[in-house]
């Protein structure tokens, strides 16, 4: 036997169970038989190469390798190894911050569909974005998710109770505490299902209550009678002025009203007409996007109150194509009027009427139009078909008109009935 064929055997020894190898660089390998058949070197907890200083060393661990195995313990290195890493990385996520999460979380909701499988409008992420940045990182910062509990949640509320509301400082609610706790709920539920947390903590939401009203204030005030449509009408510079009567009479979200177009409103034989809703003029970017929900999408009889004063603005203001706006900004201009300019004009025409309060907002003439749609004995379905409603919930607060007229016809009843008595 030549001395290399000495050497090699000499370096590399079998055991009395697995082998051993002494490596150029003078460090030891060791290798064993596995359960399942195949030979495997010494690998650490992460799987990587492991080698051993002295040959007494490669032969203790050989020795507890077998052991191991002996006793039913042994799994193949890899696997043992992607076991670490998945619970080095639920402990890291459990020990996440809050402001990381919640900027991840924003993210998501961002990118990815909700679970009806549409894409969250970018209105929707932006108020979400602002109650994470204004109220609810200031207050957790980089506290980890999985401290946030009832208590810190109650104390995070008692402060946003105090925060006076912007719109009626004698309001006892500030339209503040609710969405922002609406928000971090969800952020905890979607940390439930990661992991990260056992269970959302139980939080009960407050109940939603009006701030630019007072618990006196009554909901008639905010229909409109038709004299102060008309006078509002008047007093709306005459190429806008047109929208008054859409929101009024047509029921029409600003947005909607902003972004009909010429082609919408669709002429009949008869004189009448029917206006199509197709779209809104989106109030965050300034784009003409889908309506509020596929209810939005809806073809709507033009009142005869209205048809001349409609049929009028479109010869005086509207330009002839199909895509021209119906509201523009200049006499039969393409660019529609914005939220923000139509704010201002709203402004003026509702302070140049003395009998309409200030409190009173442009989407009170939709309200207005469809409590006078349910006075005239309009259905539930009725009323969300023309309204654009998808939740009959929104709907129901109809029901006061409802009851007006019902009593009306209570009373026609009682006088028949009475009528018919005397008679007899």
């Amino acid at each position: 036997m030549s001395a290399t064929k000495k050497a090699a055997a000499a370096a590399s020894r079998r055991e009395g169970w697995g082998s051993l190898r002494k490596l150029p660089s003078g460090r030891w390998q060791a290798r064993y038989p596995a359960p399942d058949g195949l030979m495997y070197t010494a690998r650490t907890e992460d799987d990587k190469s492991l080698t051993f200083l002295t040959k007494t060393d490669a032969r203790t661990w050989l020795a507890g390798m077998h052991t191991r195995i002996s006793r039913g313990e042994w799994e193949p290195p890899a696997i043992v190894a992607k076991r670490r890493r998945a619970d080095a990385a639920a402990d890291e996520a459990r020990s996440i911050g809050f402001t990381t999460y919640a900027k991840r979380w924003i993210e998501m909701i961002r990118t990815e569909p909700n679970r009806s499988g549409k894409r969250r409008a970018a209105g929707t992420v932006r108020s979400y974005t602002s109650k994470v940045d204004g109220y609810l990182i200031p207050e957790f910062g980089d506290t980890p998710v999985r401290e946030i509990d009832i208590d810190r949640i109650k104390v995070m509320t008692t402060r946003l109770d105090q925060i006076p509301s912007p719109l009626n400082p004698k309001s006892k609610f500030n339209g503040i505490t609710r969405p922002v706790l609406t928000v971090l709920m969800m952020i905890l539920r979607q940390a439930a299902r990661d992991g990260i947390i056992p269970a959302a903590p139980s939080i009960s939401i407050p109940k939603q209550e009006s701030v630019r009203h007072d618990a006196e204030h009554d909901e008639s005030e905010d229909v409109a009678t038709p004299g102060q449509v008309d006078s509002l009408y008047k007093a709306t510079p005459d190429r806008y002025a047109i929208t008054i009567l859409l929101a009024a009479w047509c029921q029409l979200r600003r947005g909607e009203c902003l972004g009909l177009q010429r082609r919408d409103i669709e002429w009949h034989p008869d004189g009448g007409a029917t206006l199509h809703v197709r779209r809104q003029l989106n109030v965050n970017t300034g784009d003409f996007s889908e309506p509020k929900s596929e209810a939005g999408k809806r073809a709507l009889s033009v009142p005869r109150i209205m048809l001349e004063p409609l049929r009028k603005h479109l010869e005086d203001y509207v330009a002839p194509e199909a895509k021209a706006p119906v509201v523009p900004v200049s006499t039969r201009g393409s660019v529609p009027l914005s939220h923000t300019r139509w704010g201002y004009i709203w402004g003026e025409a509702r302070e140049a009427v003395e009998s309409v309060p200030n409190e009173f907002r442009f989407h009170d003439l939709r309200h207005t139009g469809l409590t006078i749609f349910a006075q005239e004995g309009a259905t539930l379905a009725e009323l969300m078909r023309r309204g654009g409603h998808s939740d009959m919930r929104v709907v129901l607060r109809y029901q006061h008109s409802t009851m007006t007229r019902d009593r009306e016809l209570a009373d026609r009843l009682s006088a028949r009935v009475e009528t018919e008595l005397g008679a007899a």
